[in-house]
């Protein structure tokens, strides 16, 4: 609980100084509010009907601190109650001496509020690059209840106007790819296998439009097993292939 009083610190730090900090462009604030068919977490189908997903971000100087939630709309799980609520502290920038080389590191702490779930604490580094397919690499691990280590392995493409609505309004168009990788510790604790695989393959369309000042940004999503081994635990859903559409809306001051 102490980690959480320590983010909600910072963030509350951050929040107060944007008055004197805006001027000199300094601070970044985005609110988030997502819209789900399925909530889908490294191949995990955590909640099979809709879900709302809102979430504050402050940035400054590299670092980013963020509060985000998932809201359950249904009765499958817990009906209109958070089941969810991630802390986040993140510090980005670039490699000094190789270009088009960045970097990420930081912590989340999970708190599953209305639900029986163990509170967990992930920290994680990773590595970006400025090449054709914006390719990037994230190991995450566990320090808390899993003591596991999951990897991202991720690719994406932007093209900034595919069309305009009628009124001129451009319509741009994100497709984002990964696969994630579990080590044995970490798909013991998540699927029962006490084994290294290659969990999760993710793949999605997204079409942001810019709408007085916001981000309006319908996506496609589709997620599927890998291993036959984790198909086979049904530890979430009998059904390891996912199509699920979205819709976010965001705004950044």
């Amino acid at each position: 609980m102490k980690r959480v009083k320590h983010l909600l610190t910072v963030l509350g730090m951050l929040v107060c100084g944007t008055g004197v900090a805006f001027a000199k462009g300094e601070i970044e604030v985005e609110f988030t509010a997502d819209y789900f068919g399925k909530y889908v977490w490294r191949g995990q189908n955590l909640d099979d009907d809709n879900v709302f997903q809102p979430g504050i971000s402050v940035s400054y100087d590299g670092f980013t601190v963020g509060i985000w939630g998932s809201l359950e709309l249904t009765n499958i799980n817990n009906n209109n109650e958070f089941t969810e609520v991630d802390y986040s502290l993140d510090y980005s920038g670039s490699i000094p001496g190789l270009s088009g080389v960045g970097y990420s590191a930081g912590l989340i702490y999970y708190d599953f509020p209305n639900t029986a779930t163990a509170d967990t604490t992930e920290i994680y580094w990773g590595l970006n690059f400025d090449l054709p397919a914006s390719p990037s690499i994230t190991f995450y691990h566990d320090l808390d209840e899993v003591e596991g280590t999951y990897i991202s392995l991720g690719a994406g493409h932007s093209i900034e106007n595919i069309m305009e609505l009628g009124s001129g309004v451009p319509v741009g168009m994100e497709i984002g790819a990964s696969f994630g990788w579990g080590d044995d510790s970490y798909n013991n604790y998540y699927w029962g296998i006490n084994q290294g695989k290659i969990n999760d393959f993710v793949l999605s369309a997204s079409f942001p439009i810019e709408v007085a000042d916001w981000t309006v940004t319908p996506s496609m999503n589709y997620v599927t097993l890998f291993s036959d081994n984790i198909r086979n635990s049904d530890v979430y859903d009998t059904n390891s292939d996912f199509f699920f559409a979205g819709i976010s809306v965001s705004k950044r001051f």
